[in-house]
């Protein structure tokens, strides 16, 4: 199949007011104020691919612009916080799975102090955005246009920042944000599939409260937000966005969040999405030097939003996990990471979860992907703690696995994980030497599903080493991204930041498969066909190369997440078929999902009548 790689880097501004739009305010049943924003009308922006392109000069001019920051560090007033010394999750178990290496490995967008790079895949093409403009690229790494500021594609607006791109793989739409200086939020929905076309263009007025450092998600019933801000929870109306509708915004603020850096992260329905009526979970970091906290922790969010009638709509604290003790002190203020050759550190963006909080949902439970940095070994060495959390398919979370990578006496920060369709975790992130021999550079890392809890099992991997150590400033990244091919399945893709030559901010974008650099007998069920066939009212479904006879659940799910059918068979030489009357099905696209525990695939077909 022929595919496409997309890069976008970021700008800013405001679109006028429409005339149909309304503001409400409720008041819901736990006592918390709902502003609610309707009919919001986008414009239709010209095909991306007739922008006009941004030159060398105005390229340059960009990279040296600061992005608006207002990042806040808790304060340390427990001396007695845990733990004493070294991290007690820190991994010691060596790696001893040979490292994967890159596929497409090339250099991103540059611009911006920091860049903010913000990228996501799709079955054709890669979008990147940083701080001041984006580009297309094909999914082997050639570019397919020049650069484009974003503002170019809100006209009227400026090069704000805090680019966010995802791909709406349930939709095959593409989703890119920023925010504005005057308490906007843009949001693009491609019209499309194809993200060189058009884009309905909305702009979303967030009050009186900055929304800064601005965090996506997908959902089943909304397009979820978070930011550093009084908008703390808020959502999107995904249906009507779709269609080019006018559409409403819900916003509320979180309970439990009203000090130091407020942005909570909302899960990303990287796989299927949950089933409908399911909330929305909102991930919050808290460390017990923190005033008010007792044990370092995990404090879970739900947001149930209800469109048809918002005043219903609510967001509550539903769970606390403790953690294994973590101290995200790395030193004084933002100055954590050291670099060869200067004096000036590096902000490490200590104390919050980056982004994504990856939702992959499995036959038998939902998992959730985690990173943040932490001190490791108790004298300011930076390490990235990740964990994976798991649910019943009950909402009732707990940590299934968690650990703290750190090997080598070497700095790592500015994570981004995700899991594939085989269960395997990759963790991409920055990295730097504390003997001060090696540039701020990229690297990765992952295991297997089946590895041992708790260890990432591959070796360290060099994406790009960099060239020279930052100055004139702290400010580094903010914010890296790792998502997952959604025809593979087990592809990852990143963009993160490094150091070029003179001190310059770049990025880099580069791909990995972690099953594709193992044998057959680490990973089963890396080559499972499936083929559908529709016709008559009947669904037809075989799958072969299945490497075990197990019991095997399929399932046809609609594109809001919904369970409408399911069967239990066994998989017997590999093989498995059967078929599902599907002629009281609406004309629409739906996904079939083979799976259990360890395994799943998903298709997506058109089932008309």
């Amino acid at each position: 199949m022929n595919r496409t790689f997309i890069s976008i880097l970021t700008f800013g501004f405001c679109l006028s007011i429409s005339a149909q739009e309304k503001v409400e305010t409720f008041t819901n049943d736990l006592g918390q104020t709902i502003t609610v924003t309707k009919d919001v009308v986008p414009t239709l922006s010209i095909p991306v691919k007739d922008l006009p392109a941004l030159t060398e000069e105005e390229l340059k001019g960009q990279q040296k612009k600061e992005t608006r920051n207002l990042f806040l560090r808790n304060k340390e007033v427990n001396e007695n916080a845990l733990p004493v010394g070294p991290d007690p999750a820190w991994q010691f178990e060596p790696a001893y799975r040979a490292a994967a290496g890159t596929g497409v490995n090339k250099p991103g967008q540059s611009g911006g102090f920091p860049p903010d790079p913000s990228g996501a895949i799709g079955p054709n093409h890669y979008v990147q955005a940083v701080n001041t403009s984006y580009r297309v690229f094909s999914t082997t790494g050639s570019n397919l246009t020049p650069s484009f500021s974003l503002s170019s594609l809100w006209p009227g607006s400026t090069n704000a920042g805090d680019p966010i791109v995802l791909y709406d793989k349930h939709a095959d739409r593409w989703f890119i944000s920023q925010f504005q200086f005057n308490n906007h939020i843009l949001i693009a929905i491609s019209e499309t599939p194809d993200p060189t076309g058009s884009y309905y263009l909305y702009d979303f007025n967030m009050g009186s409260s900055f929304p800064d450092y601005p965090k996506f998600s997908i959902w089943w019933d909304g397009y979820y937000m978070t930011s550093n801000s009084n908008n703390t929870a808020v959502v999107f109306e995904r249906s009507e966005m779709l269609n080019g509708n006018g559409a409403m915004m819900i916003r509320l603020t979180a309970p439990g969040v009203q000090f130091g850096f407020k942005s909570v992260l909302p899960a990303d329905a990287d796989g299927d999405l949950p089933p409908n009526g399911t909330p929305c979970y909102f991930f919050n970091l808290q460390d017990d030097a923190w005033s008010g906290v007792n044990q370092d922790r995990i404090r879970i969010y739900e947001m149930n939003t209800d469109w048809n009638n918002s005043s219903n709509t609510t967001v509550s604290i539903s769970q606390t996990l403790n953690t294994d003790p973590f101290s995200t002190s790395l030193g004084f203020g933002f100055d954590n990471i050291s670099q060869p050759g200067t004096s000036q550190k590096i902000d490490a963006i200590s104390g919050v979860f980056m982004y994504r909080a990856q939702h992959t949902r499995w036959p038998d439970h939902n998992s959730i992907v985690l990173t943040h940095v932490v001190d490791a070994d108790g004298q300011n060495l930076a390490g990235v703690r990740w964990y994976e959390l798991r649910d019943d398919l009950n909402g009732n979370w707990s940590i299934y696995q968690q650990s703290t990578y750190a090997p080598n006496g070497a700095h790592r920060w500015m994570s981004s994980a995700a899991m594939d369709v085989q269960g395997n975790i990759a963790m991409a992130y920055s990295y730097t030497d504390v003997d001060n021999t090696i540039y701020p550079g990229l690297r990765f890392t992952g295991r297997l599903a089946n590895d041992p809890l708790d260890q990432m099992t591959f070796f360290e991997y060099t994406a790009i080493d960099g060239s020279a150590s930052q100055t004139g400033g702290n400010r580094y990244g903010d914010y890296s991204q790792m998502s997952v091919d959604p025809v593979s399945g087990t592809t990852f893709w990143y963009t993160g930041e490094y150091i070029g030559n003179g001190g310059n901010t770049r990025t880099r974008i580069f791909n990995f498969d972690l099953s594709a650099s193992v044998g057959i007998d680490d990973i089963e069920n890396t080559k499972i066909e499936l083929l559908l066939t529709s016709s008559s009212g009947l669904l037809s479904i075989s799958a072969n190369k299945i490497q075990s006879d197990e019991e095997i659940l399929v399932d046809i799910i609609d594109i809001r997440g919904k369970q409408l059918m399911s069967k239990q068979l066994k998989a017997i030489a590999g093989s498995l078929s059967t078929s599902f009357d599907v002629s009281s099905l609406a004309p629409a696209v739906y996904f079939i999902r083979i799976g259990n525990s360890d395994l799943q695939k998903v298709e997506r077909i058109f089932i008309g009548q």
